[in-house]
């Protein structure tokens, strides 16, 4: 379908008008959990992922059965500042590889049985460069929240959005000094491998940035902030909460285009969890300021979606077990545990 919006207010109202979870299906799933042929809380996390997802789902006894990962790219051009070790000729080269199948995360998504999309947003327009004015007018920014948007397969059930952009960390940490505060260097990591002087030169960078666009409100800080495939992640992130469509974050980069809603309606990221906490630094403080605690720790910085597939397969064994063991009384097992005791 098209995007129910033509502005960044059209889209700021639908977030704050967003569907919620099935309380019931949370109640029957934890009831179920309680009949199960384990201890009560033995599996852990496992056994809140499991309710989570029935709830989102609206089924206590759902099953991860066609999930979807999609990964957008885009250049900056903030990467004319020297804030990345490859250049921007990288984005387009890395593309063809995920069309090729060649990737990381074409290799993880087919462990996971994940369909796999790639979207490519303008790369040969890189978006303004951040340390001296806005990156995409409001226009552009609808426009690639609008390619996210029509992005997501209504049939899938669990929903990644990836990534791939040179430069990219550098929006990423402007966007969380814009959103939370702090320094810059507070939230600047190497990216793709900077030396000392790099990293304290892109520190300078971030800090510009914010400087040279004192904007306010979430989908405000995206448009001059960040770029075409964080935009396009926001917008996909969106369209699978309308869906009820469970998502899993993954790193630095895609944390922060989240945050974007987050910030412009809170709550809006209630369907999403954060799949792992990256090696970029800034990464662990975004999720602690979203009160989201990773589901791994991996020392994962690749981007692509990567540690958000590997997530996948954390929820979908979290279903399996839920929705597949046998309680007490079908198995015969005498001494099941009472859930009002």
């Amino acid at each position: 379908m098209s995007a129910p919006f033509a502005t960044l207010s059209d889209l700021a109202a639908l977030l704050r008008d967003l569907p919620g979870p099935d309380a019931e299906a949370i109640v029957a799933a934890r009831a179920r959990d309680a009949t199960l042929t384990k201890p009560p809380g033995a599996l852990g996390r496992l056994e809140e992922v499991a309710a989570w997802y029935c709830g989102w789902r609206g089924d206590p006894r759902a099953r991860v059965q066609r999930p979807q990962v999609v990964v957008f790219a885009g250049n900056h051009g903030v990467v004319a500042q020297g804030v990345s070790a490859f250049p921007s000729e990288v984005t387009a080269q890395m593309v063809a590889n995920f069309e090729a199948g060649g990737a990381a995360v074409n290799q993880l998504a087919g462990v996971a049985g994940a369909r796999l999309d790639v979207r490519a947003l303008n790369l040969d327009r890189p978006t303004g460069d951040i340390a001296t004015g806005p990156a995409m007018s409001e226009a552009e920014c609808v426009a690639a929240l609008e390619v996210g948007w029509d992005a997501v397969d209504p049939a899938a059930d669990l929903f990644v959005a990836g990534e791939m952009g040179i430069g990219n960390t550098t929006p990423a940490a402007a966007i969380a000094l814009a959103l939370y505060g702090g320094t810059a260097a507070d939230w600047t990591g190497r990216g793709t491998g900077l030396d000392d002087a790099g990293l304290a030169h892109k520190a300078r960078v971030v800090a510009r940035a914010v400087a040279a666009n004192p904007v306010r409100g979430g989908l405000a800080v995206l448009a001059a902030l960040g770029g075409r495939e964080l935009a396009a992640m926001a917008g996909a992130i969106a369209r699978a909460r309308t869906l009820r469509i469970p998502v899993l974050l993954d790193g630095f980069i895609c944390t922060a285009a989240a945050a974007c809603l987050e910030a412009e309606a809170r709550g809006a990221l209630d369907h999403a969890l954060a799949a792992h906490v990256s090696a970029e630094p800034g990464h662990a403080l975004l999720l602690d300021r979203l009160g989201k605690a990773p589901l791994l720790s991996l020392g994962l910085r690749l981007g692509e979606g990567s540690g958000a597939v590997l997530g996948m397969g954390v929820v979908q064994a979290a279903l399996a077990c839920h929705s597949g063991m046998a309680s007490f009384a079908e198995a015969g097992i005498d001494g099941a545990p009472d859930p009002d005791a």
